[in-house]
């Protein structure tokens, strides 16, 4: 019984260290992606954020008419573009 635990304590050490191997070199493949994996997480905690606080993009939309109103309608136009493309990637998936 002592040796099968020894062999299996050999074995389990082995498994970690070869985990931790793994780990590393996965870490050291994903470090291109850092910057750019903020960069969408970033973005989704503003859609999250506008989606909680809708008058914000109303008030914008308010504010570039006001001050730009022979550009108002080309900004308007891409933000309901952007809005709409932004609600079909973030919508909820029932599953």
């Amino acid at each position: 019984m002592n040796r099968k635990l020894t062999l299996l304590t050999e074995r389990r050490d082995y498994l970690v260290a070869q985990a931790a191997a793994q780990r590393s070199a996965l870490g050291q493949d994903l470090e291109p992606w850092r910057a750019p994996l903020a960069l969408v997480d970033r973005s989704m905690a503003v859609m999250a954020y506008l989606r909680q606080h809708p008058a914000i993009p109303v008030a914008v939309s308010l504010l570039i008419a006001a001050l730009h109103p022979q550009r108002a309608g080309r900004y308007l136009m891409r933000g309901w573009l952007l809005w709409r493309l932004a609600r079909k990637l973030f919508k909820p998936r029932i599953t």
